[in-house]
C-alpha cells in the first residue's frame, strides 16, 4: 500500500448517476462531495435532447454543493471545445468531462488555459493519466471495474498513478470510477485515490456489518428486558 500525505482531509465521495432522487438521498446523508454523469446515465433516466440535458445538469448542481462532471459528446477538438464551453457556462460547479483521446488532450489543455476545469475520462493506464495531468486535467478517471472485468487489478493502476503524481507534485486528482462495490471504495482509500465515484448502493454499503446489526438487536432486547 502506498503511503503519502494528501493535502485534503479525506477521500471525496461522488455519486455516479443522473437520478435526482438518488442524488438527494446521498446529499441528505451528509457525505456527498459531487456527482459524475455521462450520456448513458442521462439516457437511463429518460433525459434526451440538448435543452433537457443541460437543464438536468443545472438541477443536479442545485442539489449538491460540489463538482458535477458533464460529458461532451463530440470526439473532435473543435466540437469538444464548443460543447465544453457551453457546459461550463451552465453553472460554476460544472466540470467538463473529456475522453482520453488525442483531441481530448488538446481540448483539456485549451480548457486549462481558459480556467475551465476538466475530468479526463476512460483512463486505463498510467501513461494516459500522466499525459492528462501534463495537459492540466483537474481530475482523471481510471475505470476500475472495467479493468477487473479484463483480469487486471484496477487498484494497481490507482497506486501507480498516485506514485507518479506524488513524484512530480501534479495537482490533478485521481477520481476512481467504474466502482462496483463497497470494497472498491475501501481499497481506493487505502491506495490514496482523491475521489471515489460510485452508485448509491456502494456508498450505503459502507454502513453495513452483520455484527453491528447483532449488537444493536442485543442492546434493544436488553433495554426492553430491563424496562
Amino acid at each position: 500500500m502506498n503511503t503519502f500525505v494528501q493535502n485534503q482531509t479525506s477521500m471525496k465521495f461522488f455519486i455516479d448517476t443522473a437520478n435526482l432522487d438518488q442524488i438527494k438521498e446521498a446529499q441528505d446523508l451528509g457525505v456527498l462531495d459531487g456527482v459524475t454523469t455521462n450520456p448513458s446515465l442521462m439516457a437511463k433516466e429518460g433525459i434526451h435532447g440538448d435543452a433537457r440535458v443541460k437543464q438536468h445538469y443545472i438541477d443536479i448542481c442545485n442539489i449538491v454543493d460540489g463538482d458535477v462532471s458533464a460529458e461532451v459528446i463530440s470526439t473532435d477538438f473543435a466540437g469538444m471545445v464548443r460543447e465544453g464551453e457551453a457546459l461550463a457556462a451552465l453553472h460554476p460547479q460544472i466540470v467538463v468531462k473529456v475522453p482520453m483521446i488525442k483531441d481530448g488532450i488538446k481540448a483539456i489543455k485549451y480548457f486549462s488555459d481558459k480556467g475551465i476545469r476538466t475530468n479526463c475520462t476512460l483512463i486505463f493506464s498510467a501513461g494516459q493519466a500522466l499525459i492528462a495531468a501534463k495537459a492540466g486535467a483537474t481530475y482523471v478517471s481510471p475505470f476500475l471495474g472495467r479493468l477487473d472485468d479484463n483480469s487486471t487489478d484496477g487498484m494497481d493502476l490507482i497506486a501507480q498513478i498516485r506514485l507518479i503524481y506524488d513524484n512530480y507534485m501534479f495537482d490533478t486528482q485521481i477520481l476512481a470510477a467504474s466502482i462496483r462495490h463497497t470494497m472498491h471504495i475501501v481499497r481506493c482509500a487505502e491506495e490514496g485515490a482523491d475521489v471515489a465515484t460510485c452508485p448509491l448502493s456502494a456508498i450505503l454499503g459502507l454502513l453495513n456489518h452483520p455484527l453491528t446489526d447483532i449488537g444493536l438487536a442485543k442492546f434493544l432486547a436488553d433495554f426492553e428486558a430491563n424496562k
